[in-house]
């Protein structure tokens, strides 16, 4: 909705009537104004518009798109109603004015769960998506849900439409179903609504899809959506959906039936359609959206790059059994037709063993089994939610650190505790860890002007956990190195491994103070952005381990795609060089041969060509 805006904090309620504030000052709507990130309380936001409508027969309403908070709603001083869930648009009918004023105050809930890599604004209380006047016919459809189910061998989609009938109707909704952008079976149903003026019916037809094609994440095969159109007289709705199944076992994912292996990123709040271009740059097939939802635009890219994504609940640990079911809910309605869902996570870190980091070395490692010995947390709310899930979607119940029995485990040598090569005694000390891993890793970003003032501004984010810190290198090209080398090696022993899920922490900062991002808050790529890039190669070739000057290192070439792999390994270092011919099956790891670095060499690379794709995997000794 055009028009100017301005936000004040509340001073008062007055209970259904509009809250009282002191000062109004200009702000952006949509968006997340720094000005109250801070702000202790609720904060209101009011515009003004004039009627739109041309002709006293159309309904208007305010559509609210990411309302985040406990959301109040009035329109020309009188009440319109209340909205919670933020990724679920809130929308309220009213009777307009020649001038309208709206007025919306949005109030800090216990329900969201910033996770500790994200600043406060990235949570202000406010409208962050978006803000709509519709003005819609007498007679109209209010909302359509399409669900696929997906077969062996056939699909079909589950259709819910509400219709408001302001006027009796004894008519047909036309439900068409169309394949966007590819050769499959159209097809066209009608469904009869019968209402009385001032009722509202709910009206449901099962689509049946012919020779279905079906949406393949990135590398896997195309990404075939169909689009499902509801028209009731003048009013058109329509859908995008996509046809798969996901399945998730012990190995990670299976999309379709095939094995995926799903490498990638997490993202925070004010992740944008820019985030997944930058993932997809950098190999990713999967997203990790923590203790947020995206808005749809996100979902979409996503649909349409291939990227699987992995969900997180926007809950605290301590969410009752009710309001998780009701969110899960909320969230398969809203976002179960996009074909790139493909797992949720209930809670996630809900106790952290490691808040003081832990040293490297023999002690280190006691310390570090004698907190994870300690750790626990009660998960049957967690487990209880997960259960409530449709069969068709996979659910992580619980994400945590190693010690608390999680379904996917936070993984941080080299940060929190340890070094970054004691992953390799992570993995045989916790043979039984799980297929989906999440990996942290700190830098500071070097937007910030020195290293004194990135540190400052770290230190200042709330829940950022400050004591990390000690982990770093001094100097701020130091510590992103620092970190290029962790996470290289991380990712390089997993995929050794063959875990199935691998998530970066995390894509981009959220702030220009730094983080955990593999890029600075202004999307300018840390060395860790190339290094995971590199790393995350469907078919790549891995060091055994840390490289070192005069030493001899084995090398690992893993294919993680699903067709095998033919290749030659080559190899340099200093002046010297070698190479290795390798042949894969799907999915398989084998030896590569050796590296013997001289005393005086900086670095070494291995390359190798998979069909027309040359790949490098540099390593700086």
């Amino acid at each position: 909705m055009a028009g100017k805006w301005t936000g004040g904090v509340v001073d008062s309620t007055n209970g259904d009537g509009p809250p009282t504030v002191a000062e109004w000052e200009p702000v952006a709507v949509p968006g997340r104004p720094a000005l109250f990130a801070d702000a202790d309380g609720a904060v209101a936001y009011r515009t003004t518009f004039t009627d739109g409508r041309t002709s006293q027969s159309e309904r208007a309403r305010i559509q609210l798109r990411g309302a985040f908070g406990r959301t109040r709603v009035w329109l020309n001083g009188e009440y319109l109603g209340s909205h919670d869930a933020y990724f679920v648009p809130a929308t309220f009918e009213f009777d307009p004015r020649e001038e309208n004023e709206l007025l919306v105050c949005c109030a800090p809930t216990s329900r969201a769960s910033p996770s500790d890599t994200e600043a406060s604004s990235t949570h202000a209380p406010g409208i962050w998506w978006g803000v709509d006047l519709q003005l819609r016919p007498p007679t109209f459809i209010d909302s359509l849900t399409a669900l696929p189910r997906v077969g062996d061998e056939r699909a079909e989609i589950e259709v819910e439409m509400v219709v408001d009938a302001g006027e009796a109707v004894d008519d047909a909704v036309t439900l068409s179903l169309r394949p966007e952008g590819f050769r499959g079976g159209g097809s066209m149903e009608r469904a009869r609504v019968v209402a009385d003026a001032g009722e509202r019916v709910t009206v449901s037809k099962t689509l049946e899809v012919r020779d279905p094609k079906r949406w393949w994440p990135r590398e896997e095969g195309p990404q075939h959506r169909y689009t499902v159109r509801a028209k009731l007289g003048d009013d058109t709705v329509e859908r995008t959906v996509g046809l798969r199944t996901v399945e998730r076992d012990d190995g990670g994912l299976r999309v379709n039936g095939r094995r995926v292996r799903a490498h990638g990123f997490l993202t925070g709040p004010s992740a944008g359609v820019e985030t997944v271009e930058r993932a997809v740059d950098a190999n990713a097939t999967v997203l990790r959206a923590r203790g947020h939802v995206p808005p749809p635009d996100v979902y979409e890219a996503c649909d349409e790059a291939g990227l699987l994504c992995w969900q997180d609940l926007p809950v605290a640990p301590d969410v009752s059994l009710e309001d998780g079911t009701a969110l899960l809910e909320s969230l398969v309605r809203t976002y179960g037709a996009h074909p790139s869902l493909a797992t949720v996570g209930v809670v996630s870190d809900p106790v952290d063993p490691f808040e003081k980091p832990v040293g490297s070395g023999r002690l280190g490692r006691l310390r570090f089994r004698w907190r994870a010995w300690r750790a626990s947390f009660e998960r049957d709310t967690a487990d209880a939610i997960a259960a409530a899930a449709p069969d068709s979607l996979p659910t992580i119940a619980l994400t945590g650190a190693p010690g608390t029995d999680p379904d996917a485990v936070t993984l941080a040598p080299g940060w929190r505790y340890l070094e970054a090569t004691d992953v390799d005694w992570l993995l045989e000390r916790y043979s039984d860890l799980p297929a989906s891993v999440t990996v942290e890793m700190g830098a500071l970003a070097h937007a910030v002007g020195g290293e004194t003032e990135a540190r400052d501004a770290l230190e200042s984010r709330p829940g950022f956990n400050s004591t990390a810190l000690e982990r770093l290198e001094s100097g701020l090209e130091e510590s992103q190195a620092s970190q290029a080398r962790g996470l290289q090696t991380v990712v390089d022993r997993l995929r050794r491994r063959g875990t199935g899920v691998v998530v970066a922490s995390a894509l981009v900062d959220e702030t220009p103070a730094g983080g955990l991002g593999v890029c600075a808050h202004d999307g300018t790529e840390k060395p860790a952005y190339g290094a995971v890039r590199a790393a995350f190669e469907p078919a790549q070739a891995v060091l055994d381990g840390p490289p070192r000057p005069g030493s001899t290192v084995g090398v690992t070439f893993c294919n993680d795609r699903s067709v095998p792999v033919q290749t030659t390994v080559v190899w340099h270092a200093g002046d010297q060089s070698g190479e290795t011919n390798v042949s894969l099956e799907a999915f398989e790891r084998a030896a590569a041969g050796t590296v013997d670095i001289p005393p005086d060499a900086t670095a070494v690379s291995l390359e190798s060509t998979v069909g027309e794709r040359t790949v490098r995997n540099d390593y700086l000794l």
